[in-house]
């Protein structure tokens, strides 16, 4: 998470220098100069107004134009200001209401743009740190199988029931240990104990790998590093620290639903809630 958060900061550092460098680009074009058209009757303006012609000769056709020109001159000549106190102070314009220029609208469009995919990464990297709702591992979930449909399906395979989608293991729970359990579970893990179940995480508490059940011992047997768990998931050797971490269960009527955002730690080093030893070979020696 803390990744992802150094990533979010650094692409918002990028933008605001990616805005800033536009806006002085834009800043920069917007300044201008006199047309030629302009320059050339600002010239034409500084000829004498009251020039005159010498009466001994008639003008040339040069001089009458020239007097054609200052004639055209004064009619265009705008008419006196203003006193200075009358006068309405000038307001600049808005840059904005001057229209946009084909670069700003591609600047604008790669900032949006910019943006855009800003807000994209965001949203996937919270959808990727958030657990689930519902409906996946992080949620709750329904099994697909009710509490009778597991109980008979260990019975006939020796296997406990697993569910992919929660990375669940679930594994019947002898009612005669549930006065031991009383003493070290509590909450929920405890009421799927009343029930007969017990709903594990795959994941082995030493390193994370995921135990498999080895169907010879009737233990679950991590074959990363040797560490053994009982049927219920309490620690029986290896390096593992504690028992398999276990999640919330929820019986109603026939349904079972299991609570995979709510994990309870397993039990300590020691717990042996149901006296179960190994029943055959096992299936990983490492740790023995």
């Amino acid at each position: 998470m803390g990744l992802a958060v150094a990533i979010t900061l650094i692409v918002l550092l990028a933008l605001v220098v990616l805005t800033t460098t536009i806006r002085r680009r834009d800043t920069g074009a917007a300044t201008g100069g006199l047309s030629r058209e302009t320059r050339r009757r600002d010239r034409s303006m500084d000829v004498p107004p009251d020039a005159a012609v010498p009466e001994t000769r008639p003008p040339t056709g040069r001089e009458v134009e020239r007097a054609a020109a200052l004639e055209r001159v004064e009619r265009d000549r705008p008419g006196p200001l203003e006193p200075a106190a009358a006068r309405v102070p000038a307001i600049p314009v808005d840059e904005e209401t001057l229209g946009v220029t084909r670069r700003q609208f591609l600047n604008r469009g790669i900032v949006n743009m910019f943006m855009l995919s800003l807000g994209a990464f965001g949203a996937a990297s919270l959808a990727f740190l958030w657990p689930g709702s519902s409906g996946g591992f992080g949620g709750k979930i329904d099994l697909p199988e009710t509490l009778s449909g597991i109980l008979d399906y260990y019975d006939t395979n020796k296997t406990p029931y697993y569910y992919a989608p929660g990375r669940v293991y679930v594994s019947p729970y002898p009612k005669s240990a549930l006065a031991k359990a009383k003493k070290v579970y509590t909450g929920s893990v405890l009421d799927g104990m009343d029930h007969g179940i017990v709903a594990l995480y795959q994941k082995c508490v030493h390193l994370g790998c995921r135990v498999p059940w080895c169907k010879s011992s009737q233990w679950f047997e991590c074959p990363c590093h040797g560490s053994k768990y009982n049927r219920v998931g309490e620690k029986k050797g290896g390096p593992a620290p504690r028992g398999l971490d276990r999640f919330a269960v929820a019986i109603s009527g026939s349904k079972v639903t299991v609570d995979t955002g709510l994990i309870s730690l397993g039990p300590v080093i020691g717990t042996n809630t149901t006296g179960q030893e190994a029943e055959g070979p096992h299936c990983v020696s490492i740790g023995e």
